[in-house]
């Protein structure tokens, strides 16, 4: 199911925000084979528009000729100036024909003078909150960094777009695709261990998964894994199963078979060599598990081949 952003640019919109909502749109996109999102840029008249820095951007259309599943509002830099009758007229008819609506970075004030924001928790960039609690009572206003409150979201600004576009991939799809997420657009180096999902505390799945990132070539019992990080097999389990809805053995399955996908895509290395890195006993058995978790055997992935039907 893809779901259709629509992201309302104005004069002095971020780059920073704008690119830490997408990118991770994109890796979903790119890390799950399948079109889970997309997004069009417009503008309230479909004319062009300006960044901060200078960017210019050329929408894909106007406000008024767009419809999908979530409207995010980006004005960032002088958002007050943009707080006007035909604003608020043009956001209350887009309203209607999206089921979600989110503001980013100062895009909360905009949709909060629309009355699209009563009764509901939001955020703005923390510059602004003490502002927009005075001028918007009817509005519960946090000093949290996103906030999703049923269909209406907000964030306070660029890097709280990233926090919040992982939280609606984890709300869509689960724990685990924003966790590969997170991992291939923050890490510096290969040798980088994946890290756990937005807001997961749980110290011991880190531990595992460190431990299973180590020991992907000759991979563990989940016995030895939990004698490692000093715990029990049941308890790992447990937990493993709450933070990211997954056992400890498909959890290192995945990690393996990510590996072996980006050792397919990115090297010439044989399916063999591959399936040896992997920890597979041979290239029958990866070939078998690669199949089961992509849809692909790695020799058809490797040639850009479509899914078998």
């Amino acid at each position: 199911m893809n779901c259709r952003f629509n992201i309302l640019l104005f004069d002095g919109f971020s780059n920073h925000c704008l690119a830490n909502l997408v990118e991770p749109l994109r890796a979903a996109n790119t890390l799950s084979r399948q079109r889970l999102y997309s997004w069009h840029y417009c503008s309230l008249d479909g004319g062009p528009v300006q960044s901060s820095s200078g960017l210019e951007v050329s929408p894909h259309g106007a406000l008024r000729d767009q419809s999908g599943d979530v409207l995010v509002v980006m004005p960032s830099y002088g958002y007050l100036a943009l707080d006007t009758r035909e604003t608020v007229r043009a956001l209350l008819s887009a309203a209607r024909r999206h089921t979600q609506l989110a503001g980013l970075d100062t895009g909360s004030w905009l949709l909060a003078r629309a009355g699209l924001l009563d009764d509901h928790r939001a955020t703005i960039h923390w510059d602004e909150l003490m502002r927009f609690e005075e001028a918007f009572p009817s509005v519960d206003a946090v000093q949290e960094r996103f906030v999703i409150d049923g269909n209406r979201l907000t964030c306070t600004g660029a890097m709280a777009a990233f926090d919040l576009a992982l939280a609606l991939i984890r709300r869509d799809h689960g724990p685990l695709l924003p966790m590969e997420v997170a991992h291939l657009l923050m890490s510096r180096n290969a040798a980088d261990r994946y890290v756990l999902p937005l807001k997961s505390e749980d110290t011991l799945v880190n531990r595992a998964l460190a431990v299973m990132q180590n020991n992907l070539e000759t991979p563990l019992s989940i016995t030895s894994l939990a004698r490692k990080i000093g715990c029990s097999q049941k308890r790992i389990e447990m937990r493993v199963r709450a933070e990211l809805r997954t056992t400890p053995q498909a959890l290192y399955r995945r990690l393996r078979l990510n590996l072996a996908r980006k050792l397919t895509e990115e090297t010439e290395q044989s399916i063999a060599e591959i399936a040896g890195r992997c920890g597979y006993e041979n290239a029958s058995a990866m070939t078998r598990a690669f199949k089961a978790e992509f849809g692909r055997t790695p020799t058809t992935f490797r040639k850009g081949l479509p899914n078998a039907m």
